[in-house]
């Protein structure tokens, strides 16, 4: 049984990561019909399988909010922002529900949703629309941003002793012609004879039809002083213009009467005239394209497995290329033909292997947007701002590994955009901008590596105040002066934040600094471009995967080395005399200097080199280095290892890789040694 719930456990993550995805879609679609089914489908999955396998407060929990989106898919109900909320809520409580342990805070939590979707389900009002909800949250010194016409169905009937305060409904009744269109129905049934009247005493109530721009905050804004001196209902019927519309104005006004109109039947009246029922034929037509979908669908072309057997499974294979290339140096020692070509094909069957493993680890980016779709969409409101989300080449994909260890590092670059990058509405306004900020997440491949962009089109870096605040913190000497990419690097600084007040989301001087580390631990690079007023792009550069690369084995004296084959632009031999006399290391060749390095220098590895040398000329961007080594044993298939203490103050070497003999070869890390050659960190 509890095989089955971690299953259950597994394909529930799934579902509720499907479910954020569809209702993060369902907001800016609030009325797409294949997203309401598919929220709800999610819904009644996880009720089923909570019943199941014994997960009764999941089964229980999403049994409402399974009946809300059936009264959605049946037009009883509408898609709203407080029910979009509260299954944000809910996605977010549920991964709570999955724990084997549920502490005090849980139980609350669960108590008070609850709740809260329970009055959902039995509140038959309307909502506030998305769009009124958006001018809420951005109503900034620009005011309120207009949303297109739609129209109102307003009961008001003042109380008896309205006048008794001052107040004339007739004034109110002005006000809300003036927000639009308006068709008026005024009830005067109740007005008694001339011998029973009392002019103290208001008998009038109105039905009033409203065609407007205006949200419903303003309408409420009429009825300020009087809510509670009279009965009134505003609802909204939809985003069409009613009132323009002489066909339905002529088919409400046949059902008027002295009683009061039934909202639904308004409502209803409205969808027949504004949707046109679909003619038999084309209904019978959708249903059979459903039934081919669903036929279609119901192939088997995926299975689920567990990322500890992925992780085995890689594991393996690593120890088989290592193998392999056991047995490839055995054969050449030997030199027996049958055992050469016996290792010749274990060698392509196992590069078979290593690259099929490696496309089942490798996973899409895709996997991790919709929770920064969501990061953005909670940020964005709680600091008032209209941040637009946009993914390009999400699909991607990357070592599974290395994607959870650049999930946070891309959080905390998407909060600093949000924070510090875009700007307020009206200050955008001011900028000549767009209200909507922009912030742009993108994968893409380059040669053996993959690059991540988050750009914003926000504020920019000032360089000015970053050297200024550089300066107050003691990282750099008054006297320094700092080109604008030296200014830039001071961002990832321990502890230097440009911040004038730490903020829930940003602002304590933490992040970007842990944020560097973490990417040079899986041998990648980040780099910051920023335009002051225009925005920020920060890339992150990574390998494709940690596992296994192809590389070039290669000596300085007795040590091995690995130089990643991706990395390889040309390999020349030369005699060391014709090397060492060239001035600041620096070797014409086909017309391009290049500039060159010697390791053995570097890591102190004693002896000299031989008279003929391998001169290797690495690339990275648009930048040339040769590499001095002894010799040149050939292609090699890594298999990387991680570093004890002794190697991490030598951050040109990423890791290391056993060889078939046992021995011991340190993979370098190329990008690592072109930087340090060309350019100084700042300290």
């Amino acid at each position: 049984m509890e095989d089955f719930r971690n299953k259950f456990k597994e394909e529930a993550n799934d579902l509720i990561n499907a479910l954020e995805n569809s209702v993060l879609r369902l907001e800016s679609a609030p009325h797409d019909e294949d997203l309401i089914n598919e929220v709800f489908r999610i819904m009644h999955s996880l009720k089923g399988g909570g019943a199941m396998f014994g997960f009764v407060k999941i089964s229980e929990f999403t049994h409402n909010l399974e009946n809300i989106y059936d009264e959605i898919r049946n037009g009883k109900k509408q898609t709203n922002i407080e029910l979009v909320n509260a299954t944000f809520e809910s996605v977010d409580h549920l991964r709570n529900l999955l724990r084997d342990e549920i502490d005090a805070s849980i139980e609350q939590k669960h108590i008070e949703l609850s709740k809260r979707i329970e009055k959902l389900v039995t509140d038959n009002t309307e909502n506030q629309s998305f769009d009124e909800y958006q001018d809420m949250i951005l109503n900034g010194d620009n005011g309120a941003k207009a949303v297109p016409k739609a129209g109102y169905y307003i009961y008001f009937k003042p109380n008896a002793d309205i006048f008794d305060n001052g107040t004339n409904p007739l004034f109110l009744i002005d006000d809300i012609r003036a927000l639009g269109n308006t068709k008026i129905f005024t009830h005067l049934e109740k007005i008694p004879t001339f011998g029973k009247f009392d002019f103290s005493v208001s008998y009038t109530y109105w039905e009033i039809l409203l065609e407007t721009k205006e949200s419903v905050l303003e309408i409420n804004d009429i009825f300020m002083f009087v809510e509670d001196e009279c009965t009134l209902e505003i609802k909204k019927i939809g985003d069409w213009d009613l009132v323009s519309n002489e066909k339905y104005i002529e088919a409400i006004t046949k059902k008027y009467s002295s009683d009061k109109f039934d909202y639904q039947e308004l409502k209803s009246l409205a969808h027949t005239i504004f949707k046109p029922k679909e003619t038999e034929k084309h209904q019978e037509k959708k249903v059979s394209e459903k039934i081919q979908k669903f036929a279609q669908e119901s192939e088997i072309t995926s299975i689920r497995i567990a990322t500890e057997k992925i992780d085995q499974y890689m594991n393996l294979v690593s120890e088989l290329v290592t193998a392999q290339a056991a047995l490839k140096m055995y054969a050449m020692k030997t030199k027996e033909t049958e055992l050469l070509a016996i290792s010749e094909t274990i060698e392509n069957v196992t590069e078979q292997i290593r690259d099929n493993a490696l496309s089942i680890s490798l996973i899409p980016v895709e996997n991790t947007v919709t929770r920064f779709r969501r990061l953005v969409r909670d940020l964005s409101v709680g600091v008032k701002k209209d941040i637009e989300f946009i993914t390009e080449g999400t699909d991607t994909r990357i070592d599974k590994t290395l994607l959870q260890i650049i999930t946070d590092p891309l959080m905390h670059i998407i909060r600093n955009s949000i924070d510090h990058g875009i700007e307020l509405p009206s200050e955008r306004v001011k900028a000549g901008k767009p209200e909507q900020g922009k912030i742009i997440l993108r994968a893409y491949y380059s040669g053996s590596n993959v690059h991540i962009d988050v750009e914003d089109d926000g504020k920019g870096v000032d360089i000015e105040k970053v050297q200024k605040k550089a300066i107050e913190r003691g990282l750099i000497a008054n006297d320094v002066h700092l080109t604008k990419e030296d200014a830039l690097k001071i961002i990832f600084m321990p502890g230097f934040s440009t911040a004038e007040r730490v903020t829930d989301i940003s602002g304590r001087g933490v992040g970007m600094d842990v944020l560097k580390r973490k990417i040079a631990d899986v041998r990648g690079d980040i780099e910051i471009k920023s335009e002051k007023g225009q925005g920020t792009r920060i890339t992150l550069k990574l390998p494709l995967t940690l596992s296994i690369i192809d590389g070039l084995l290669v000596t300085i004296g007795p040590s091995l080395f690995v130089v990643p084959l991706t990395s390889v632009s040309r390999i020349k031999e030369l005699k060391i005399k014709d090397i060492t006399s060239k001035y600041q290391n620096i070797l014409v060749m086909d017309g391009e200097q290049i500039p060159f390095y010697f390791l053995r220098d570097e890591l102190q590895i004693g002896g000299e080199y031989p008279e003929e040398v391998k001169f290797i000329i690495v690339k990275y961007e648009n930048t040339r280095v040769g590499i001095i080594f002894d010799t040149v044993i050939g292609e090699y298939q890594a298999v990387l290892k991680p570093l004890g203490k002794l190697y991490r103050k030598h951050d040109i070497i990423t890791g290391a890789s056993i060889l078939g003999d046992g021995s011991v070869a340190l993979v370098l890390d190329t990008n690592k040694i072109i930087k340090k050659f060309s350019s100084k960190e700042i300290v």
